[in-house]
């Protein structure tokens, strides 16, 4: 089919529709979608490695990285990344998805971890990898964005400092700081969510209480966000001012669908991760119970004992020689 360029993004003639969305399209700029397909085909081989050593690996955990994977190709790698440079509600979407939808499941399936157990030990050329990434995430840097004084403010940058900016049209302008405000959205999301969801090795570790805590701040400013693009009556940014006359686009009423995609489509993620903390948190009290109980017995089986020896030796005293 014939297609157009936008700020040397490559961008499809025909106006977009749910069949030519998702059609796959790796133009030079796809970073994101050849990592993706890097993930779906190096993950699983790390899996059969640790299995092969005799350690097994959850299933789901599998399955979390893949669909990871294959989101983040879906929004970086079809039609859709170039519908998003000309459609500000289809760029919503795929903002979303980076920041929101594949994080949650790369996280999921516990990369960390999993490289952790596989890369090779030693302090030879193999084992460089795995010492570098310890040495990371015990560092002072893996500390500092690690945060939520770094990642919370990063992640509302991610809203309210690109679009209310003009930011957004000088990265949209050029294919590097496109690809640049891509890979950020994903970062962000990584970073911020991380130590939430508590997965993986983390360089900074808090309680659930303040996971909790930290998982709440964003919301309504979440939802602010996407009220606030909602409601204006001219557009944020001018980058989506002009889609091609033939696809009959009303800008204002997409600019209203991108805010309402940003209002409604955090919502599902976040109950998501408050579920996965609160699941964490009641299995931590109930192993810290058992751990009571057992405590409990080992001390009462011990006092009971001393209690006995204390009576066999008045019932010896007692007893005449």
């Amino acid at each position: 089919m014939e297609h157009g360029q936008h700020s040397g993004m490559w961008v499809p003639a025909d106006p977009p529709t749910w069949g030519r969305l998702f059609l796959p399209h790796l133009d030079g700029w796809s970073l994101l979608a050849a990592l993706s397909l890097l993930g779906i085909v190096g993950y699983p081989v790390a899996v059969a490695v640790l299995r092969r050593s005799g350690v097994s690996w959850p299933w789901w955990r599998t399955a979390a990285w893949v669909a990871g994977c294959a989101s983040l190709f879906a929004v970086t790698g079809t039609w859709l990344n170039g519908y998003s440079m000309v459609l500000f509600s289809v760029h919503m979407a795929q903002h979303m998805v980076l920041s929101m939808v594949s994080p949650l499941l790369l996280l999921m399936g516990a990369p960390v971890t999993l490289a952790l157990r596989t890369l090779p030990r030693g302090r030879r050329l193999a084992g460089v990898p795995r010492a570098l990434l310890l040495d990371a995430l015990h560092s002072r840097v893996g500390r500092f964005v690690a945060h939520p004084g770094f990642t919370l403010p990063l992640f509302l940058a991610g809203l309210y400092g690109v679009y209310f900016t003009p930011l957004f049209d000088a990265l949209m302008d050029d294919p590097l700081g496109h690809q640049f405000m891509l890979t950020h959205f994903l970062v962000t999301g990584l970073l911020f969510f991380g130590p939430i969801l508590g997965q993986d090795p983390w360089p900074r570790t808090t309680g659930h209480a303040g996971r909790m805590f930290e998982l709440l701040i964003p919301v309504p400013l979440h939802a602010f966000f996407g009220v606030a693009v909602m409601m204006a009556g001219s557009l944020v940014v001018r980058t989506f001012a002009n889609p091609p006359a033939a696809w009959d686009v009303d800008v204002l009423a997409d600019q209203k669908t991108a805010g309402g995609i940003a209002w409604s489509f955090g919502e599902l993620p976040m109950v998501f991760v408050m579920a996965v903390v609160l699941f964490s948190w009641m299995g931590s009290e109930e192993r810290k119970a058992k751990r009571l109980d057992r405590a409990a017995v080992r001390t009462e089986d011990a006092e009971l004992t001393a209690y006995n020896a204390r009576l066999r030796a008045m019932a010896d005293r007692a007893s005449p020689r």
